[in-house]
């Protein structure tokens, strides 16, 4: 099974890919850096990737869950809370495609900080 790092400045975070179109784009993409952006317990950041909303799209995710936000070509990793969270869920700007799932707990991303560089690397690439 592939993997991959997000590499922030202070933490490392490997996922591992789901069996879809978006993983394969953005798999073929690699590497690839970006700059972190955040919205409440929620990391994003842009990928070179175009892919269409798969039929199993969804808003509400789960912690571990890796989203992909077609309209804005962005990688979203929501850790906890965003702005339109109803109770306790993590919920999305949008609807997103789920294509690769945490292999260590995302809520060690409330240390990332807008503006840091994240790398994205093959896992068999990088080590």
């Amino acid at each position: 099974m592939r993997q991959i790092c997000f590499k922030f400045a202070d933490q490392e975070l490997i996922v591992r890919l789901r069996e879809s179109p978006t993983a394969e784009a953005i798999y073929a993409a690699l590497p690839f850096s970006a700059r972190v952006q955040t919205w409440g317990q929620e990391v994003y950041f842009s990928a070179p990737v175009s892919v269409a909303l798969e039929a199993e799209a969804k808003d509400v995710v789960d912690a571990g869950e890796i989203a992909f936000w077609t309209e804005g070509a962005c990688i979203a990793i929501g850790f906890g809370r965003t702005p339109v969270s109803q109770g306790n869920e993590i919920r999305l700007a949008a609807r997103t495609n789920i294509w690769a799932d945490a292999t260590t707990p995302v809520s060690r991303l409330a240390e990332v900080k807008p503006g840091e560089t994240v790398q994205v690397l093959a896992l068999d690439r990088f080590v």
